[in-house]
Parts: C-alpha cells; structure tokens; sequence
C-alpha cells in the first residue's frame, strides 16, 4: 500500500470477489515503473495499491469468460481503450477517456488482482511458453517505448540521443538498436547507468554534467541528433533535449516535469530549423502485441537489465531503489519470493 515515497507498507486485505465476465489472477511478478515512484503524481490518490507491470496465472475464472481458463499464464493491461470514441478510431489510444478510467483491482503490487470484464475483453494476453514471468513484466514498459518510436518515426541510421539512462531510457536504447538506428548516444548523471547504456546498445555516452551540447557535437561529426528522447522528468533535461535536435529533427518527450514547471522553449530556433517536439504517452493494444512479439522473438533481450527481485516485505526497498536512481535499473517483485 502506497502513502508516499518513503512510507510503503504490506497490509492485508481480503482477495477481491469476481463477477460474471471477470478473471482473478495470482500475480507471479511485478515491475516498479518510473512513475511509481513520481511522488507528484501518485501521492494525489494514496494510499492506494499501485503496479501495472504484472504477470501472473489465472486462478478462477467468472461466468461467461470464453477464452481464458484455469492456469493460462498471462499479462494483463491495467488501461484499456474503448476502441470506439474518435480518438481510438483515429490512431490516438491513449487519449482515450475509458483507458484512463481503468484499472485492475487493487493494482499490481498485490497477491491477486481482480480483472474487470473490459479488460479481459481487450487486455489480457497469454504469454508464450517461452517467456518467463519475469520477461513478461517488460512488455508494457517496451509496449509504452514501441509506441513513442513509431509515433517519433524512428529511421534506420538516423543518430538518436537518449536523456535519462534509467529504465525507460535503456529501453529505447535496446529498441532503437533493434530498430536499426545508426547511431545511439545516450546520457545520464551517474557513471552506473551510463556503463549500462554502453552494455545495452548505445554506442557512446555522454555524463549530463558535461557540456552535452558540445560533447554530442565531437561524438557526431560536428551534427546534432536526428532524434532527441526525453526520458528524465528533471527541467535540466527538458531543455538541454532542445539545444541537441537536429535542423528537421523531432524531440520526443517521453518523460516531462511536474506540471508547475514550465519549459521555455526557443519557438523561433524550432520554426527556422523545421524541428518536431512531440510526446508519448502509454500504450495501445498493438503496441503491447508488438512488444510481446519482439521479446518472444528475441529482438529486444531485456531480462538483464533487472538488478533486484524483491518479495512484497521489503515493498519499501524497492520504492527507495527506484527514487533514489542511483545503483538500480529493474526492480520486480515476486510476490512468492520470501
């Protein structure tokens, strides 16, 4: 249960009753994201149970469910789009207002979660035998970087830069690669993440507290980076991304400060340079099916970027790994592990 960054307790509370149309899972594994730990974002709504990077095996399955049964291994989507308003229609998921209205019951970091009758409409995917609980738990964090890639229109050779070599940046290190991008560079404040940008794709690295501007510059023969992705909430990071975008480059925000904080950005420099700033936000059903299929297939291997698999008792370790950034990429909890 989440109070606040630093206040994560284990309680206990009944396994939720399922209805007609509704699945209960026994969840295996469970990643930390990012926002977690955004105590800005979060502490709004809390105490709440959070966690929707979940694997798990379905132990009772509702009246009318079809195409699920007892012991299917799966990944369940906690947000799912109606596909019928204008903006699923055209292409915009995530801007759906039903994706933003559902969840799963409590939320991820529980023993069981109960599946309401949309999601398993639209939002639970059987893992293949060959992905392990543990893999599964990338596939909406890989699902959320497939769509800021495609939406960004990521180029075979194009030169990309990376802000934030935490999780999501190392993702769209390891995508990128796999997409085929010419040159990767990647940027961080802490020698640790960037020795693991180096390990997962990039092809140099820059420390933030450099002068980033002219660092890219000497790594890139004298060029800016086609493709900026913001993946650090900090100010500093929103306008050094600016300064890096090449003339008809795209900047993709893939993380953005608190909502008081104000980006200045140089709207003349953009117009007479042809320069796209876009954002990202979440994932839709294909994007998640993407995702599932690159992992299955091996395009992207991202199990080595866990550092730490936790049971849910020490619930606040992990929150402390993921805000403090320092000496962790992945924490997953297994709710077994004891």
């Amino acid at each position: 249960m989440y109070y606040n960054n630093s206040d994560v307790r284990v309680e206990e509370m009944p396994v939720p009753k399922i209805g007609a149309g509704e699945l209960l899972v026994k969840t295996h594994a469970t990643g930390i994201c990012g926002s977690d730990v955004m105590e800005w974002y979060r502490i709004k709504k809390a105490p709440r149970v959070l966690g929707h990077e979940i694997t798990g095996e379905i132990v009772e399955v509702g009246k009318d469910v079809k195409n699920y049964k007892i012991g299917d291994r799966v990944f369940v989507s906690h947000h799912v789009p109606c596909n019928n308003c204008y903006y699923c229609l055209n292409g915009s998921h995530t801007a759906c207002d039903t994706l933003h209205r559902t969840n799963y019951d409590p939320g991820g970091f529980a023993e069981y979660i109960r599946i309401p009758q949309i999601n398993v409409d639209r939002g639970v995917y059987r893992l293949p035998d060959d992905m392990s609980y543990e893999e599964g738990t990338f596939i909406e964090p890989l699902a959320c970087v497939v769509r800021g890639q495609r939406l960004a229109r990521l180029k075979p050779g194009q030169t990309v830069f990376v802000i934030g070599s935490g999780i999501s940046g190392l993702i769209h290190v390891a995508l990128a690669r796999a997409l085929g991008a010419g040159k990767i560079i990647a940027s961080d404040i802490t020698e640790y993440r960037l020795n693991a940008a180096k390990r997962f794709g990039a092809d140099s690295v820059i420390n933030a507290k450099d002068d980033v501007q002219k660092r890219l510059l000497e790594i890139n023969g004298n060029r800016l980076a086609d493709l900026v992705i913001v993946c650090a909430g900090a100010l500093p990071a929103s306008t050094t991304a600016l300064n890096c975008i090449a003339p008809g480059g795209t900047g993709l925000f893939f993380a953005v400060p608190e909502p008081e904080v104000m980006v200045p950005v140089p709207m003349n420099d953009m117009w007479r340079n042809e320069i796209t700033l876009m954002t990202s936000y979440g994932a839709a059903p294909n994007d998640l099916e993407i995702a599932i299929n690159l992992i299955s297939n091996r395009r992207v291997q991202l199990t080595g970027m866990i550092t730490h698999r936790l049971s849910f008792n020490e619930g606040g370790l992990g929150f402390q790994l993921v805000a403090e950034a320092k000496e962790s990429i992945k924490v997953i909890f297994e709710p077994q592990r004891r």
